[in-house]
């Protein structure tokens, strides 16, 4: 391509040159996010049809669920089955799979995604389906919450020391990154389907209390019932750079990791890189506040949870 210029002689055809050889910057696709009680709710459209409300659950080590419902609509065919378990690891139950042939969000379109087909629980209304962390491999997942916006672009994240970029592993198709409660380090699921800051029994035995542990909701998985407590901690949780300040928190009998759920990520614009491993924390501010979530957890076959005691109900 030919370019005139007026003055400038060599330099400003060097300049033009280096212009002309920067990189395409990559596109970003977004489609708007419908918070329902802190999580992500985004529309798709599988095979063309649609649109059909999913949540986004980076909790969730699988491409898809999709419902019984939504499958016998669309008459998707069916795959081979899998072992579907919860978070205790103490069983599991073999479900069916069934292959979307393809499936759209945001502009970009993902083919023959393999979905289990099982009930998907929405907060707020019906929800179709569910997807998961590794639905995102090949891409920058980005879940901005304060601005209600899921975006999908290629890139990769730079480390900046752990302040804001922050390295975590895979488990189980799961991000695990290290963040600190009354400074010890300890390892947290990043669960974008989560109800709230969850602590695993043995560490909420180790902290001091705002107000102590009360219960507050009973929770049942495939395999095990439990009681579900909330509590103020005496302490701080910080986060890269980020600190929440004497949050509420729950305690789960059942679950062994931190749960990093929906309402601390609320806070930030979190950018996963699954290629290099690495998560990106944006927020306005450092110090945040942690209340009682929203809603009780929601697990598969949860019965009606009782009211939350009121030291713990947010006020005003």
């Amino acid at each position: 391509m030919l370019l005139r210029v007026r003055s400038g002689g060599a330099m400003a055809v060097l300049l033009a040159a280096t212009v002309l050889s920067l990189p395409a910057q990559a596109p970003v696709h977004s489609a708007p996010m419908i918070e329902r009680y802190g999580k992500p709710y985004v529309m798709v459209t599988i095979n063309g049809k649609g649109p059909y409300r999913f949540v986004i659950d980076t909790g969730t080590g699988a491409d898809a669920f999709v419902t019984p419902e939504l499958a016998d609509e669309l008459q998707l065919p069916a795959a081979a089955e899998t072992v579907l378990n919860d978070p205790s690891k103490q069983g599991g139950q073999r479900v069916p799979m069934v292959l979307l042939p393809s499936v759209e969000i945001a502009g970009v379109k993902f083919y023959w995604v393999e979905a289990i087909r099982h009930e998907v629980t929405g907060e707020a209304g019906s929800c179709q389906g569910l997807l998961g962390f590794t639905l995102f491999r090949d891409y920058l997942l980005k879940l901005d919450f304060p601005n209600r916006q899921v975006l999908l672009t290629e890139g990769a994240l730079s480390p900046d020391g752990e302040k804001t970029v922050l390295p975590f592993r895979m488990q189980d198709g799961v991000p695990i990154t290290s963040l600190r409660v009354n400074g010890q380090s300890v390892e947290a699921q990043l669960d974008s389907g989560g109800g709230g800051l969850t602590l695993p029994e043995a560490l909420a035995a180790q902290q001091k209390w705002d107000v102590a542990p009360v219960v507050f909701a009973t929770g049942q998985t495939m395999t095990t019932h439990f009681k579900i407590k909330a509590a103020k901690l005496a302490s701080d949780v910080t986060i890269g750079k980020y600190t929440f300040t004497h949050p509420v928190v729950e305690i789960h009998p059942a679950f062994p990791l931190v749960n990093f759920g929906s309402p601390p990520m609320q806070s930030f614009a979190i950018t996963f890189d699954q290629n290099s491993l690495l998560l990106k924390l944006d927020a306005d501010h450092d110090h945040f506040t942690l209340t009682a979530p929203p809603s009780p957890t929601r697990l598969i076959h949860q019965p009606n949870p009782v009211p939350q005691p009121p030291r713990l109900v947010p006020v005003g």
